[in-house]
């Protein structure tokens, strides 16, 4: 039988999709299912690899479907022995490792609810969770232990080798009895640690849609060695990376612990990685660390997710790895629903653009009287869910081609004297200078023009002579003449959300405060 992942084109996406062949990849149906079984169970043979994780102290781990499917039943005995029922909260707050996946399969196996959560939350961002989803049981490692039980978890419990090994005599298989309809993970979109941000709930047959990101947004095929860097808490890393991939068979990997780059480069290399996908913050790291062209590699297809990539990183990705980085583009709530179809030689790789809609969802871009905008023309990224256009918050504009093109967050928009400005565009355009490693651009309050171009800078060595007026003539012979950074503060630090993604709005208040104290 054919089957959607038996095609790699374009042309076949568009005409072959279907929810039903979606439906087809799976074994279970809306009434009978779930994500344990369909990610694990049904693809133990023998010593077949699941994960391989790249730990921050160099040590690799290789994990069998076999030994997650066996443990993460006894994890699912043990919760069930505990009074854990159908949808009850438990909390996994633990680095990716056996310990972690054994957790988070056995919640799901048993029919709780699993609640991921970042590992690097102190007592405070642990509180605002537990306080929302009061979970039954808190599973982390002992480091972690004594914040949870500071941010208010209760039954807190420790998953590691000797937990694990506690449970050998509880049966190997766990006998499930979820419907797709039944919740699984309840997972907190990436905000600030102190502000508690939306929890989006995902039922099993959830990831039946997620397909469509993993066949599309990136690319993935049985036969591929895939490996995701972001941590399993946020949405990237546990759907795009984790359950995507073991859906089909496909053996993935990670990163754990504190990050860098040369070890993922190192990592990418001795796992014989073929299929990356990365948030372009880890593409930029991976490139200033100036060792990516001291290993080699197997890629055929990487993607991107979370941000825009510069054009510099960018084209250098492509001359050190050898394929061109494709986005996809996609909301933890709304899923992915524009991408470059990684794998599909008959579409082309435009620079800058996101791609096209993915197929069975429809995308436009709207100005603000809700009006369909020109090709061309900046509007409001919108997408039709159950007849009713829903908003991405997004910036974007769509060329004669179908192609889309990301013009950042709508709260990201500079207007300066009347002129609209997009701060992608401008930290694009600083990037591209030789001594730029980071930036980040936000409107800084202005007596005349209301809001002026405020750049901030990491710089790639130390700031001299000149500098700033360099920088500012870079901009201004790429950009217009009105868009370049009036302001540039050097910094050795750029604020960021907990999945790596520059916060702008923390600099935003920065610069409001000093306004206010200045009054």
């Amino acid at each position: 039988m054919t089957r959607l992942t038996d095609f790699t084109s374009y042309a076949d996406a568009q005409r072959h999709y279907s929810k039903e062949g979606l439906w087809e990849l799976f074994d279970g149906t809306r009434e009978r299912f779930n994500i344990a079984h369909e990610c694990i169970d049904r693809h133990v043979d023998g010593d077949s690899v699941a994960l391989r994780v790249a730990h921050a102290d160099g040590a690799d781990e290789v994990i069998t479907f076999e030994e997650i499917s066996r443990r993460s039943a006894q994890v699912a005995h043990f919760l069930t022995e505990q009074g854990i029922g159908t949808g009850d909260r438990v909390a996994v707050m633990i680095e990716p490792s056996l310990a972690f996946y054994c957790a988070m399969f056995g919640v799901i196996k048993s029919g709780a609810v699993a609640v991921p959560m970042f590992s690097l939350f102190g007592p405070d961002g642990i509180r605002l969770r537990v306080d929302d989803c009061a979970p039954k049981v808190f599973f982390t490692n002992a480091q972690k232990a004594p914040d949870a039980i500071e941010g208010g978890a209760q039954n807190v419990t420790i998953v590691d080798s000797d937990f694990l090994a506690s449970l050998d005599d509880l049966p190997a298989t766990f006998d499930w009895s979820t419907t797709g309809r039944d919740l699984a993970v309840l997972q907190y979109t990436s905000g600030t640690t102190r502000l508690l941000p939306a929890a989006v709930k995902h039922s099993h047959q959830s990831i039946v849609t997620l397909m469509v990101a993993a066949l599309y947004g990136t690319g993935i095929r049985p036969g591929d060695r895939f490996f995701c860097p972001s941590s399993p808490a946020w949405g990237h890393g546990l759907w795009h990376g984790t359950l995507a991939p073991l859906a089909m068979g496909v053996s993935t990997g990670t990163f754990s612990g504190k990050f860098d780059p040369v070890r993922l480069l190192r990592a990418l290399q001795d796992f014989r990685i073929t299929n990356l996908t990365a948030a372009a913050t880890h593409y930029r790291m991976m490139r200033n660390s100036g060792e990516a062209e001291n290993y080699t590699y197997s890629f055929d297809k990487l993607s991107f997710t979370g941000e825009p990539i510069d054009t510099e990183t960018a084209a250098y990705v492509e001359r050190v790895f050898g394929t061109k980085v494709r986005s996809m583009y996609g909301t933890t709530e709304i899923g992915v629903i524009i991408a470059n179809y990684p794998g599909a030689a008959d579409l082309e790789v435009r620079d800058g653009a996101m791609g096209k809609a993915v197929p069975g969802v429809e995308v436009q871009i709207q100005r603000a009287d809700g009006t369909l905008a020109d090709p061309g023309e900046t509007g409001e990224l919108m997408v039709l869910k159950r007849g009713e256009w829903f908003p991405t918050k997004d910036l974007g504009r769509v060329d004669a081609d179908g192609y889309f093109y990301h013009g950042g967050r709508a709260d990201d928009v500079i207007i300066s004297a009347g002129w609209t400005i997009g701060a992608v565009e401008v930290e694009d355009a600083v990037l591209s200078h030789p001594a730029v490693a980071e930036c980040a651009v936000i409107g800084a309050p202005d007596a005349v023009r209301g809001l002026v171009v405020k750049a901030y800078i990491i710089l790639k060595g130390e700031e001299t002579p000149g500098l700033v007026e360099d920088i500012q003539n870079h901009v201004r012979a790429r950009l217009a003449r009105h868009e370049y950074p009036r302001q540039i503060e050097f910094v050795t630090e750029l604020p960021k959300t907990p999945a790596g993604k520059v916060n702008r709005k923390i600099l935003r208040d920065r610069e409001a405060g000093k306004l206010a104290a200045a009054q």
